[in-house]
This record gives structure tokens, sequence and C-alpha cells, in this order.
């Protein structure tokens, strides 16, 4: 019984130390380091996932999509606790310090930040309680999810000649700009490949964007996103120009409810009509 009772004690006191320490596998993020006496209960480091829960200046929801990390750090034990605001201040003081801004304050314990560095946009979001027994981070380092599938030239056609027009998702711009972004390279070689093996076939560019944001603004950004990608066909692909036209109809032509995150997705993209 005493063995017994010995090596459920043993357990327990194990257990206890190694409670103390970060969960197996987590780290930090680079950017930042933790409040001192906190571990890490709880991580997640995904190459790529969308957040939905970010908040813009007016407290409204926005998504931000990119590779993701989540930290919930806990005390230890024996360690005394920081405050709430002491967390989220420590958190927009080092932000603001190397360039970055403060989004959105809201109440004593939840704060939205960004930052841009070298052409990098980190969004981050810390959450607290007035008395930090715990607190949680998520860090969203903005970047377009790597394309592994795209359509080809045989399978454009064949949504043009029945459909007479095709959706591209493999086409990718910064937000609210309209530079073609080098990833883009694969659908394009296909949209020249397409053009080349069909010299009869003639196309409009379009472009489309989601219903969020002025309404006269979302036409000039598909009109120069379709523009911008006319002009990389021409001038990178060999492309003549007089078999492609470009065109922007912003938030006029949805292919879904733009009332859900995904259904605006599917609404900002471009595509080929036959012409």
């Amino acid at each position: 019984m005493k063995l017994i009772l010995f090596f459920v004690v043993s357990i327990l006191f194990c257990s206890l130390t190694f409670s103390q320490e970060d969960i197996k596998g987590s780290k930090d993020h680079p950017l930042f380091n933790r409040m001192p006496g906190y571990r890490i209960m709880h991580y997640k480091n995904r190459d790529f996932d969308v957040y939905k829960n970010f908040r813009n200046e007016n407290g409204k929801k926005m998504t931000v999509e990119g590779h993701f990390y989540y930290f919930q750090y806990g005390i230890k034990k024996g360690e005394k606790k920081a405050s709430g605001p002491q967390v989220l201040r420590n958190y927009m003081n080092a932000v603001k310090k190397v360039g970055g801004s403060v989004i959105l304050e809201e109440g004593c314990c939840n704060v939205y930040l960004k930052l841009k560095k070298n052409n990098q946009v980190t969004w981050v979001r810390v959450e607290s309680y007035r008395d930090a027994g715990s607190y949680q981070v998520w860090i969203v380092e903005e970047a377009k999810m790597e394309q592994d599938i795209v359509v080809d030239a045989k399978a454009m056609l064949n949504d043009l000649n029945s459909q007479g027009h095709i959706a591209l998702y493999g086409i990718y711009f910064d937000f609210d700009k309209s530079d073609v972004k080098s990833e883009s390279e694969p659908a394009l070689k296909e949209i020249s490949k397409l053009l080349s093996e069909n010299p009869s076939l003639n196309l409009y560019v379009v472009g489309h964007t989601d219903n969020t944001g002025d309404f006269n603004y979302n036409m000039k950004l598909s009109q120069s996103r379709a523009e911008a990608v006319v002009n990389t066909l021409t001038s990178k692909y060999g492309v003549n120009k007089n078999r492609i036209t470009s065109a922007g109809v912003g938030p006029l032509s949805p292919i879904a409810s733009n009332d859900t995150e995904e259904g605006k997705a599917l609404n900002r993209r471009v595509e080929l009509i036959k012409r």
C-alpha cells in the first residue's frame, strides 16, 4: 500500500513539475518574448490559415490570412502575475517601437496591432484578463496561400467553350494594390499557352471585387487589376495586345453571397470571358 501511495505521489509531483514547462514543440514567435514568469500552455503554428476574428479600427470583424501562430501563456506556480493592461501595454509598446501601430484597443484587455517591416505585414491580437493568470496571442504573417493546383490551358478552353467564361484564383495581388505578384506566374503561363494554342480566341480579362468598402474605389481597383494582368501578359509573355481587353466591374457580378467571408473570397477574382 505504501509503495502504491509513493508511486501515485511521484506521478503527481512529476506532473506538477512538467506543467511548469512549455508545451512540447512550442517556442516564442521571433518578434516577441513573453511576460516574465509565464509558460506556453497551448501552441499552434500553421504554414497557412485564415483568422476571422481580427478587427479593424472601426471595431468590425475582418479576415487576415497567412502563416498563423497561436499562443496561450499561463503563469508558472509561485511566479507573480501581471495585470491585463500590463500585458497589453508591453505588446503595444514593442510593436510601436519598431514602427508598427495599434489598430484597436478594446477595454482593458484586448488589442489589435499591425506591423509592416521589409514588405511583410504582420497582424497581432493580444487578449488577457484584468488579473492575467493567462493571456492569448494570435499572430498572422500576411501571405496568400501557395496555390498547388492551377487550372491548365485545356481546362480553361473547355470552360470558355461551354460557359463562355472562367474564374481564376491563381492570380494574386497585394492587399489594396494592383501589382501582379510573382506567385501568379503559373496561371499567367497557362493563359499565354491558351492563347498561343488557339489563335482565333480573343478574351476579356475582367477584374472583380467583393462589396467591402467604397463602391467607386472598388470599381477603379478592379479595372486597374485587370489592366495589370493584360500588361503583364503582353509585356512578359508576348501576348498580342489586340487579343486581350481589360475591364473592371468591381462588386457588380458576385458569384457568391457577400454575407460570409467565404463568399467574399470567391467574389475577389479575375475572369476570362470569350470576346
